[in-house]
């Protein structure tokens, strides 16, 4: 089970914060349908090349700072 839970609606901003970090991202690699975090999770470390934790960890902050424009 993952250990987020995002929101179709925080998924916007949160992909907008993913995207500025890794400009390389598109919006079509990044579709995400609500529920679906385990699999968000694992495509996102197969497209940034990083372990789980680290992936968590940057979601976890995105949302944690879903206001500010940082990531």
């Amino acid at each position: 089970m993952a250990e987020i839970s995002i929101s179709n609606k925080d998924w916007e901003r949160v992909k907008i914060k993913v995207q500025r970090k890794y400009n390389n991202l598109s919006d079509e690699q990044l579709k995400y349908t609500e529920g679906q975090e385990e699999a968000l999770i694992t495509k996102l470390m197969e497209l940034v090349n990083r372990n789980r934790e680290y992936v968590v960890f940057t979601l976890k902050k995105a949302l944690v700072n879903i206001d500010n424009n940082r990531l």
